[in-house]
């Protein structure tokens, strides 16, 4: 495999020559990074799990708009592009590529700022964020939200009274122009109060023309961010953190074409709008010497349009045949958490106590859904015809109810053992227009056992047993009645990792080993039920299978002087069916979305006057795109590119990114769309394409 990647990667294989050639100089030094979505907000380096963490120079650094762009630098995680924006995402191949019906059920956890947007992640705009967070593994003793295969968190900037006000404008090809303001401080006439607000909008075309409209934005992104958090020291004892946030992404969608091209030939353009208010409210009481109370309260409420050419033409396109089809979803979401932690008090007299958290957490999601489907056709050669009009409701709620803890204690020199359970009940109550009702209830177990030792000051080695878990649920609308519901799925896992820091902060390298087994592994499947119908794709989940997965992440950060840094991400997978009951072919094949290696590295110049260069490569091997067939992506690097000047208050950068305009995809499927034969074929949705941009920025 190696072999294999190296072979076609030379501009990467030149970079690390020109490392290599780079002499260390000075004494810089790595900050400490501190993980906010653990319970203790601990530093990265004492967490028994694999972690990466981009922070806000970085974020600042990439000029993208939403963290689907920044994917390619982190090791092991992947993304379904299925529509406009991302929405799902995969670590270490564990998690959704669709859901367009099903009970929502994530094993990705997405939050932002404490609120719940798992599954419908579009929202991850980047303005004013100060550090996102990707923690693999299950979580489920340290955090209310479980997930099955690891947690995303996403951390817009503290109210702080240093930190500085910003306007920032960005203009860029596909007809890009973006501008936001970032205002913060104390309130007036109080010191105990102080704010943060932002907003922020975005306007480009999509990167797609479509030929058959004469136009260039049916693919076009709108997108507006508005947040605003308080932090309130009510008492030395007593602080309170309200987060709000209101996200409107009113994009087009127009993303797949019959050539796989970007030039689309749909006559009727869909939509991937999602609009999303959400707001947290956190409580910290310090005032005893034995813990801490937190309570998190949040709420959240999206609606969701995502529609579709299903047929990807016109009627001139189509002559002599009438072919012409049309699909469209709207989601409504609403979702209200509860989470109360006591954690053990940093105040405590006692020298070397143990550290734990005991915590609840209560999760109520309500979920409307309504899809229509329309289409016409007309085949004048076999004299055949066929009208759709379809509509479809359904209604969804669920109420999980988790109680979790976790104890850290030292054992031994610079040796701890963290022993974790959850214990979690989920209730749902589902009906539909088909007249099916179900209210099924179940109950799951979750833990992990951690060692850690500190070797030397410098090293921290770890392993880590732990057991997660993924609700079981039905499958809506049409779906074979011995496929309607399907039960829970446990993953079993073991991991093992160093973390360590030399050189006085200026070399820092963490790399960690993991293997999972999963048992009835759950499998979103899809099959066309009529040939010349492309909106007649069933989707269901199935316990179709046991999988294993093996791998590796390590990333490698060498601050070589105050003029030059760099730095190498890893990531190595593979996970596999190790059994498939109804499908013995696919024994031993990968899982989708899921590719053998991901490589990010990079070099970061600066010089004292101000100027500053950065290139960074990412590479991705190919991977399949899905379970009901067997076409893989082909394997790609993307090179970007940034430079510019930046001064005590004001900056301006330029940027490139997909220097070498690679052609790469990001989704496929594979299925009959042209008449009159409707041969399967591969349709590919395409990654963006080169983009030069410019962007200024003045703190104040």
């Amino acid at each position: 495999m190696f072999k294999h990647f190296l072979s076609s990667s030379r501009t990467i294989s030149f970079l690390f020559l020109i490392l290599l050639n780079i002499t260390v100089l000075s004494q810089d030094t790595i900050d400490e990074i501190i993980v906010t979505a653990d319970f203790s907000e601990r530093n990265a380096k004492y967490i028994p799990s694999s972690i990466s963490l981009l922070d806000s120079e970085y974020i600042e650094n990439s000029s993208n708009q939403h963290f689907e762009e920044l994917i390619l630098s982190i090791p092991n995680l992947n993304w379904s592009g299925d529509g406009n924006r991302a929405r799902y995402f995969q670590i270490r191949g564990v998690g959704e590529l669709e859901q367009y019906e099903g009970a929502p059920n994530p094993s990705i956890g997405f939050l932002v700022d404490d609120i719940d947007f798992s599954g419908i992640g579009s929202v991850a705009t980047l303005f004013d964020i100060d550090q996102i967070e990707i923690l693999r593994g299950p979580q489920s003793s340290r955090y209310g939200a479980n997930a099955l295969g690891g947690l995303i968190y996403m951390k817009s900037v503290d109210p702080s009274s240093e930190k500085p006000s910003k306007i920032q404008v960005r203009i860029a090809g596909d007809d890009e122009i973006a501008a936001g303001i970032a205002l913060g401080g104390e309130l007036k006439n109080s010191e105990n109060i102080k704010y943060r607000m932002s907003i922020h909008h975005h306007k480009s075309n999509g990167f797609r023309a479509n030929r058959a409209l004469n136009r260039e934005d049916t693919n076009q992104r709108k997108e507006t961010s508005i947040r605003y958090k308080l932090n309130w020291e009510l008492s030395e004892n007593l602080l309170i953190t309200s987060s709000n946030m209101f996200v409107d992404l009113d994009n087009g969608y127009d993303a797949f074409s019959i050539d796989n091209s970007l030039n689309m030939l749909s006559d009727n353009p869909g939509k991937d709008a999602q609009k999303s208010v959400g707001s947290s409210l956190k409580a910290i009481y310090s005032g005893n010497d034995l813990y801490e109370l937190q309570a998190i309260t949040s709420i959240a409420n999206s609606k969701i349009t995502f529609s579709y050419d299903a047929d990807w033409g016109n009627q001139a396109s189509w002559l002599p045949f009438t072919y012409d089809y049309f699909s469209q979803t709207k989601r409504n979401r609403k979702t209200m958490s509860q989470e109360i932690r006591f954690l053990s008090s940093d105040k405590s007299n006692f020298s070397g106590s143990p550290e734990w958290i005991i915590g609840s957490y209560f999760l109520k999601l309500n979920e409307d859904i309504n899809v229509f489907n329309t289409g016409d056709y007309n085949d004048p050669i076999y004299v055949y015809s066929d009208t759709l009009n379809t509509e479809f409701d359904s209604n969804y709620e669920s109420l999980s109810s988790s109680i979790y803890g976790n104890f850290n204690s030292g054992i031994g020199h610079n040796s701890e053992i963290s022993l974790g359970l959850r214990l979690e009940n989920r209730d749902t109550d589902y009906s539909d227009s088909d007249s099916l009702s179900m209210s099924p209830s179940e109950t799951m177990f979750g833990g992990e056992l951690a060692f850690s030792k500190g070797f030397s000051e410098n090293i921290n080695g770890y392993i880590n047993f732990n057991q997660s878990y993924k609700a079981g649920g039905f499958n809506l609308g049409i779906a074979p009645e011995e496929k309607r519901s399907f039960d829970k799925e446990l993953m079993l896992g073991v991991e093992t990792g160093l973390k360590s820091i030399f050189k006085d902060g200026r070399l820092q390298l963490n790399t960690a080993i993991f293997y999972n087994r999963r048992k009835n592994q759950q499998v979103r499947v899809s099959k066309q039920l009529i040939p010349n119908d492309p909106a007649s794709f069933v989707f269901y989940t199935d316990n179709a299978a046991n999988g294993k997965s093996t791998g590796l992440e390590s990333n490698l950060r060498w601050i070589q002087n105050n003029t030059i840094q760099f730095y190498v991400n890893l990531g190595i997978l593979k996970a596999q069916f190790n059994q498939y009951r109804d499908q013995p072919t696919l024994i031993n094949r990968d899982v989708a979305h899921a590719p053998r290696y991901t490589i990010n590295t990079g070099i970061d110049y600066r010089q004292p006057n101000g100027f500053f260069a950065m290139l960074s490569i990412s590479a991705k091997d190919e991977f399949y795109f899905d379970v009901s067939h067997n076409q893989k992506s082909q394997k790609f690097e993307i090179i970007n590119m940034h430079f510019g000047l930046e001064k005590d208050n004001w900056s301006v950068k330029f940027s490139l990114n997909n220097l070498l305009n690679e052609d790469y995809s990001v989704r496929g499927f594979f299925f009959g769309n042209e008449p009159p034969d409707f041969p399967s074929k591969l349709y590919t949705r395409k990654g963006d394409p080169r983009q030069i941009g410019l962007k200024y920025e003045m703190r104040f």
